[in-house]
């Protein structure tokens, strides 16, 4: 009997030592699998960025301009079919430059502030179509998603690392606001109006730029060194090449796509 006691004491004292082990702070989470927010931030520093340098170029296709194809509109027609709509999976002009190209120095640790950015992040909804197509928003900043359509809308995102939003937006509910903790290329879809799609790309570092209509972007005030110039773009997928800046000097990076298969 007397062992049968001391066998339970000793139970019960593993019991209590192992759920203080537990909760003591000591047994926390790993930083790996605390916040994204955290770690992503981490990876990038702030600095004073003196005799900066610029990256700059223009972006084409190797191939004849394709013809957007025309997208037909099916619902909301007195609203959504005032304009024409096009697929701008690719966009390119007569000259071949693309636009809504992602530019983005690959892999940077250190430089200009996220605010370089901007200070605001908007994707507006009007004439049934997302207007940027293409927008780059710093991680864990609120992007602003504006009805000015007084139909509904429902904003789905197909995010990977972040989590998936859908999110109904009626007439009377002119602004929504979403948030992205990790880097990624998100697609944005309306489940409502099928042709309707964008691409939030969220960064966690404000080396990125868009080609605008004519195919061109500049990346400014980069440390001097040599860098890796990462291009994508929704149908032709990932580019690098390598760049060198000079304090103060301006690196060209043109790139021409090869033509789609």
């Amino acid at each position: 009997m007397r062992k049968f006691y001391s066998l339970s004491l000793l139970g019960v004292m593993a019991v209590f030592v192992f759920g203080f082990a537990r909760f003591d702070g000591k047994n926390e989470k790993t930083p790996a699998a605390k916040s994204a927010t955290a770690a992503a931030f981490s990876s990038y520093t702030t600095i004073t960025v003196v005799d900066g340098g610029t990256v700059t170029g223009t972006v084409t296709y190797a191939s004849t301009a394709p013809v957007p194809k025309k997208l037909e509109v099916t619902k909301d027609v007195a609203v959504c079919g005032k304009e024409g709509h096009v697929d701008e999976s690719l966009v390119c002009s007569a000259n071949k430059s693309i636009k809504d190209v992602v530019v983005s120095i690959k892999g940077i640790k250190q430089g200009k502030a996220m605010e370089t950015l901007g200070a605001s992040f908007v994707l507006d909804q009007k004439g049934c179509a997302y207007r940027p197509h293409v927008m780059v928003v710093p991680i864990n900043k609120p992007v602003k998603i504006l009805n000015n359509d007084g139909i509904l809308h429902n904003i789905h995102t197909y995010s990977k690392k972040n989590p998936p939003k859908n999110m109904a937006q009626p007439k009377f509910k002119k602004e929504l606001t979403a948030t992205f903790a990790q880097a990624e290329a998100i697609p944005v879809k309306c489940d409502v109006h099928g042709w309707m799609s964008a691409w939030i790309i969220a960064v966690d570092h404000p080396y990125y730029a868009v080609t605008d209509a004519n195919g061109k972007f500049t990346i400014a005030d980069v440390p001097a060194g040599t860098y890796t110039v990462e291009f994508w773009q929704e149908k032709l997928g990932t580019q690098t090449k390598q760049v060198t800046v000079a304090a103060s000097g301006t690196a060209t990076a043109d790139f021409t796509y090869p033509a789609a298969k």
